[in-house]
This record gives C-alpha cells, sequence and structure tokens, in this order.
C-alpha cells in the first residue's frame, strides 16, 4: 500500500511539474492533481498495454519513438475525461508526458525494483 501512495505521490509531482513548465497544460487544484495522477495510473494499467499491442507494428518501424505519442495520448485521454485538467493540443501533451515520465523514472528508481509478495 505504501508503495501504491508512493508511486502516486511521484505522479502528482511528475504532473505538476509539467505544468509549471509546459505552456497549454493546466490542472486546477490539487484535488484535480490527485484525480488526475490516480486516473494516469489507471489508463497506464488498463488501455496502454491495449494501444500498445495494437501499434507494435509502428513501435517496431519507429524504434520506439511512437512510444512518445503514446504516452501523449494517454496524457490526452486522462485530460479529457477530467474536467479542471485542459491541454490545449497535441505539442502540449506530448511536451507534458515527456516531462511527467522523465520525472517519474528519476523518482521511482528510487524506490528500488517492483516485487510481488
Amino acid at each position: 500500500m505504501s508503495r501504491f501512495l508512493a508511486r502516486l505521490l511521484i505522479s502528482m509531482v511528475g504532473l505538476w511539474i509539467a505544468m509549471m513548465i509546459v505552456p497549454g497544460m493546466v490542472i486546477f487544484g490539487f484535488g484535480t492533481i490527485l484525480l488526475a495522477a490516480f486516473l494516469l495510473g489507471l489508463v497506464n494499467a488498463v488501455v496502454k498495454p491495449i494501444v500498445l499491442f495494437l501499434t507494435l507494428p509502428l513501435t517496431v518501424v519507429t524504434l520506439g519513438l511512437f512510444l512518445l505519442v503514446i504516452n501523449a495520448a494517454m496524457l490526452g485521454l486522462v485530460a479529457l475525461i477530467l474536467p479542471g485538467f485542459v491541454l490545449a493540443g497535441f505539442g502540449a501533451a506530448l511536451l507534458g508526458a515527456i516531462v511527467v515520465t522523465l520525472f517519474s523514472w528519476c523518482a521511482s528508481s528510487f524506490l528500488g525494483p517492483r516485487t510481488r509478495s
């Protein structure tokens, strides 16, 4: 449970940093950031694997760069679902996804490897 809360906090901070850096990405209020982080985790757990499978040939052809587009689409999906989370366009979604991914990757490295009990 504490690992889940730590990852949720990491996603929240990543979204907040992206909101501060990326023009065109606006999140209104702490509750919206909390809900956006939760929804982003849910979308990444449920929708993203299906999208990855369906776009595997394109991902291979682009040597993995298409994953950036997929991450931007997942962030855009969360913004579409959640009122109070606004993305001005694909560019904002792409830059926001890059910032959130980089921050999450760096911060999650301090948590250590994932273990199943």
